[in-house]
């Protein structure tokens, strides 16, 4: 083949370059004196789990299942197993990379653990997604459906996601945790933390570039807009940080609260029930509840290089 031939043109550089990767890994094997490169679960993996999770709890309008109701429990019970399946073995992986990391073993039996504390959260995700859903459909004048909203919106997609990812994060898997809510970000530009605590009805509006931090904390029926930040005031790494800037970094807000597009609120601050954040704040302290916060209004003058007279 044309390709073949061609190929043979840089078959030297290329040899060079896989002496020079071989080289590489082994100078940067790993972080332990004497480890070898490490397993570590695998995206394309989560990807499929999290996409049979879904099929077991919305098996007609995510699974495009067909058949009768008496059979609808065989197929939540296939679909759920080969997901419980797959998310133990990348759970298992990721054990395995913390023993080699920590020089510390677990438990054999721990991913199995894992997964079966697991499988009795099923049921509440299932009723949290459905109430961010509800919320979607009651704040949004242009949804048709909740089905509409279920199987559209990048918020659905986002919260499925999150709510999967917090469990399991919880649950002592936070690789897998993360790689799960990374596919939501490349899904939607919607980057939330697995960490992050979100109570029911949440509902975020368009949702492009919304960022919520590890240790954010959200109140039940709260309502965000595209490119809000609920962030980390003092980035980790420039000093030692304090227990309180290690583990309390992101905001809190509390019931109730709407966040209009492109506000930015940093550190622990609380944002007291019931109050709106406007467009494009810029917010360091707490703010009281049922408080109002905006941007002072923009100025509207005439264009005198367009005026009459100007001419």
């Amino acid at each position: 083949m044309a390709f073949e031939t061609e190929s043979g043109a840089w078959a030297h550089e290329l040899a060079s370059a896989i002496d020079a990767l071989r080289a590489h890994r082994e100078r940067t094997s790993g972080r332990v004196p004497g480890s070898e490169e490490r397993d570590f679960p695998v995206s394309a993996r989560l990807s499929e789990a999290v996409e049979l999770l879904s099929h077991g709890l919305y098996p007609r309008r995510l699974g495009a299942f067909e058949g009768t109701d008496e059979a609808k429990d065989d197929f939540i019970r296939a679909r759920l197993t080969e997901a419980l399946a797959l998310l133990a073995k990348e759970v298992a992986t990721e054990l395995r990379y913390w023993e080699k990391e920590n020089a510390a073993p677990f438990d054999p039996e721990q991913a199995a653990t894992i997964i079966r504390l697991f499988v009795p959260e099923l049921p509440r995700l299932r009723e949290l997604i459905d109430s961010d859903v509800d919320a979607a459909f009651l704040g949004d004048p242009a949804a048709r459906t909740v089905d509409e909203i279920l199987i559209c919106y990048p918020a659905a997609i986002a919260s499925l996601h999150h709510r999967v990812a917090h469990a399991l994060h919880r649950l002592g898997a936070p690789i897998v945790a993360r790689i799960i809510s990374e596919q939501a970000n490349r899904k939607t530009g919607i980057d939330i933390h697995p960490g992050a605590t979100i109570g029911h009805s949440f509902f975020i509006d368009h949702g492009t570039g919304v960022v919520i931090g590890e240790t954010a904390i959200i109140g039940d029926r709260v309502r965000i807009y595209q490119h809000v930040t609920l962030g980390a005031r003092t980035p980790i790494g420039e000093r030692r940080p304090s227990p309180r800037e290690r583990y309390a970094r992101h905001p809190i807000v509390e019931n109730d609260v709407v966040i209009y597009a492109g506000a930015t609120i940093l550190g622990r601050v609380t944002i007291g029930e019931g109050s709106t954040i406007g467009g494009n704040v810029w917010l360091l302290d707490d703010v009281p509840p049922h408080s109002l916060v905006l941007q002072p209004p923009a100025r509207v003058e005439p264009d005198l290089s367009r005026s009459p007279r100007a001419a």
